[in-house]
């Protein structure tokens, strides 16, 4: 399988977000990942239901939501009512997390887990089998632009060698400090799906970058 590219709208021009929409709708990208902060969970805030509904209407990719937030389990059922066909909740702010992944998935969505940089990938094994993706974190969550932890490459190995082991389907994606300069090394990896957001957005030609993301190789994955 190719690599999925998911541009992070949390990088673009705020100002004409229709205009980012469009650009993505016309590219190779495979999601449009949603970034939705609390300013509780990490320190910073972005946008909530009066950004992502009308986004939802206006994209033609399925929404990759990552709700970066305390408690999210009372939000879940209206992220999926305005488009979100992935919903990723994080395992340090889910205390009943196998309740929570149910929850996504009985409201239609297709369940996923973000682990922190600090986080080991071991702490969501008993809830693997649940999971359609694991979201590792390759900055601190909260703020775009940030350089890429190269520590992760070692947790996406240890995750893709899990699933492989237990003949799962499910996916890893990978998101931080992500660009042309390590994107292929971050897929032989094993990464399954990229978030790119700065790289993107501020690249001179953003569906060329998503172009180039998308070609690059993944023939042989470190395991």
């Amino acid at each position: 399988m190719k690599q999925l590219i998911a541009p992070s709208l949390l990088a673009a021009d705020f100002t004409n977000l229709g205009a980012a929409v469009e650009m993505v709708n016309n590219s190779e990208a495979d999601w449009l990942h949603i970034d939705i902060m609390d300013g509780v969970f990490v320190p910073n805030i972005s946008y909530g239901f009066s950004v992502v509904e009308p986004v939802g209407k206006l994209s033609k990719k399925p929404l990759d939501v990552h709700l970066m937030i305390v408690n999210p389990e009372k939000y879940i059922e209206r992220f999926r009512d305005a488009g979100a066909e992935y919903i990723t909740v994080h395992y340090e702010a889910c205390p009943h997390l196998h309740s929570t992944i149910q929850q996504i998935k009985s409201s239609g969505a297709k369940a996923a887990v973000a682990i922190n940089p600090h986080t080991p990938v071991h702490l969501l094994y008993d809830v693997l089998e649940d999971l359609d993706m694991v979201l590792i974190m390759s900055v601190n969550p909260g703020f775009g632009g940030q350089k890429f932890i190269y520590r992760s490459l070692h947790k996406i190995r240890e995750l893709k060698h899990e699933i492989i082991n237990r003949n799962l389907a499910t996916l890893i994606e990978v998101d931080g400090g992500i660009g042309l300069q390590n994107a292929e090394t971050i897929i032989k990896a094993g990464a399954d799906a990229l978030v790119a957001g700065s790289s993107i957005f501020k690249a001179e030609n953003p569906s060329e970058t998503i172009h180039r993301l998308k070609s690059l190789g993944k023939d042989t994955i470190i395991v």
